[in-house]
C-alpha cells in the first residue's frame, strides 16, 4: 500500500476495545477499498488486522484506582509516548476505543499540545447514565465525535454539545451463536453426554487473581455433583499465562483454548457458564448458554464504586430489561457456595435455562441484533467525518 494512503490510528486499551477495533479495521478496509493505513495501540484482533501496536495491551489493561495507582507513571508515559507518535504520523483522524483512564488522557493532551484540527472520535460511551454525568461535558471538551452502543445514549451527549451517532453493539456480529459444539467435543475427546462449564475469568490480571480462587472452590463442589464434569476456559492472551497455570490443579479436567473461533465452538459445547462480567457475557447469550456473571473489585476500588453507582445491575443484558435475567454474584456475594449453587441450578432446570436464553435474545435484538453491522456503520462515520474534513474524501463508503 502507498505510503501516501490516508492513516488512521486507533487506541485500544483492554482485550474488549481490542475486539472492537479489529471489527472496525476491517470495516474501514472494506468499506474503502483498502485505500487506508493503520497505526495505534491493541492486541491480538487489531493485530490480525495488520497493526502492530505501540504499547504492549496488558500494561494498559488495568480497573480501578486502587489497580491502577501503582502504574500510574507508567501509564503516564505511555500517553506521553503515544501523544508524541500520533504528532509524528499526521493521521487523517484518531480513534479512541473504551478504557478512558489512558485514551481520554491521549485526547486531552493532543488538544493541549495544539492540535485543534485532527478529528478526535470516540467509540463507546462512559455510561453516564449509570454514574458520574459530569463526564460528558468533559468529552465534549476534547472530542468531535463519539459512537455509541445502546439507543437510548445519546441525547445524555447531545445535550452537552457532542455529536454522537447509536451505531449498535458489535457483539451482535461476533459470531458467537455460530459454533461447533459437537465438532468441538469431537476434537478435544469430550462425551456427548459429559457436563460441559465455560469458565471465564476475565480478561485483566488483576480481575483473573481475585476470581480464580472462588471459582476453583466452586468446582471443587460441581465435580462431586458431577463426577464427569469437563471445563472449557478461553483465555485472552492478556491472562493466559496465569489462567492456565491454575487450572491445572482444578478439580475437573480443564481444556484451556485461544482464539475467538475456538472460544465459540467451546461456547457451542458447553451446558452452562461462570463468567467474570464484561463483554464476554454478552458473547455468552447470543450463543445461548445460560450463564452467571460475577465480580470482585478491590475492597476500596468497590466502596468507592458505590457510592457513585446509580444503576441495580452490571450485566448489560439485565440493564435493558430491568430484571437479574442472568443471575449477578458480586464482591461478597461471590462465593464458591453461591457460585456452585447457581451453577447447579442453570445445568439442571430447564425452565430457568431456557427462560434466560430467550429474555436475553430479545435484550440482544435491542442493542441491534439483526440490524446493520454496527462496526460497518461505525467505519461509514468515520469515513464521512475524515472526508468532511478534507483529510481523504475518496474514501467515504458508496
Amino acid at each position: 500500500m502507498s505510503a501516501e494512503a490516508p492513516l488512521i490510528y486507533i487506541i485500544a486499551g483492554e482485550p474488549s476495545g481490542d475486539a472492537l477495533g479489529g471489527r472496525l479495521m476491517a470495516a474501514l478496509r472494506e468499506r474503502s477499498g483498502g485505500a487506508l493505513r493503520f497505526a495505534g495501540i491493541g492486541g491480538e484482533r487489531m493485530a490480525e488486522q495488520g497493526l502492530k501496536s505501540l504499547v504492549p495491551l496488558h500494561e494498559l489493561a488495568v480497573m480501578g484506582i486502587a489497580e491502577v495507582l501503582p502504574r500510574a507513571r507508567r501509564i503516564l508515559r505511555r500517553v506521553s509516548e503515544t501523544v508524541a507518535e500520533i504528532r509524528r504520523l499526521k493521521p487523517a483522524a484518531v480513534v479512541t476505543i473504551d478504557s478512558s483512564g489512558f485514551t481520554w488522557r491521549v485526547a486531552q493532551r493532543l488538544r493541549r499540545c495544539g492540535e485543534t484540527a485532527l478529528p478526535l472520535i470516540h467509540y463507546v460511551a462512559p455510561m453516564v447514565w449509570a454514574w458520574r454525568g459530569g463526564r460528558a461535558r468533559r468529552m465534549a471538551r476534547w472530542y468531535d465525535h463519539l459512537l455509541v452502543l445502546l439507543p437510548f445514549e445519546p441525547p445524555y451527549f447531545a445535550r452537552v454539545g457532542l455529536a454522537c451517532s447509536y451505531v449498535g453493539h458489535p457483539v451482535v456480529e461476533s459470531g458467537a451463536e455460530r459454533g461447533d459444539g459437537p465438532g468441538f467435543r469431537r476434537r478435544h475427546g469430550i462425551p456427548p453426554e459429559a457436563p460441559v462449564l465455560a469458565v471465564l475469568p476475565g480478561s485483566r490480571r488483576g480481575e483473573v487473581a481475585r476470581l480464580l480462587p472462588p471459582f476453583a472452590r466452586a468446582v471443587e463442589r460441581l465435580a462431586r455433583l458431577h463426577p464427569d464434569l469437563r471445563l472449557v476456559v478461553p483465555v485472552t492472551e492478556t491472562v493466559a499465562t496465569p489462567v492456565a497455570a491454575a487450572v491445572t490443579a482444578w478439580a475437573a479436567p480443564a481444556l484451556v483454548v485461544r482464539g475467538e473461533r475456538e472460544k465459540y465452538d467451546a461456547f457451542a459445547a458447553s451446558n452452562a457458564a461462570m463468567a467474570a462480567s464484561g463483554t464476554v457475557a454478552l458473547e455468552l447469550a447470543l450463543a445461548g448458554v445460560p450463564a452467571l456473571v460475577a465480580y470482585r473489585l478491590n475492597p476500596l476500588t468497590h466502596a468507592l464504586l458505590r457510592r457513585m453507582v446509580k444503576v441495580g445491575h452490571i450485566h448489560l443484558l439485565n440493564l435493558i430489561l430491568e430484571r437479574a435475567v442472568v443471575p449477578e454474584l458480586i464482591q461478597g456475594d461471590c462465593t464458591p457456595e453461591r457460585l456452585a449453587a447457581t451453577v447447579e441450578s442453570l445445568l439442571a432446570d430447564e425452565t430457568r435455562r431456557r427462560a434466560q436464553i430467550v429474555a436475553c435474545r430479545e435484550a440482544l435484538r435491542q442493542l441491534g441484533l439483526g440490524e446493520l453491522s454496527p462496526s460497518r456503520g461505525a467505519a461509514d462515520i468515520v469515513l464521512s467525518i475524515i472526508a468532511a474534513r478534507g483529510r481523504g474524501a475518496d474514501l467515504t463508503a458508496a
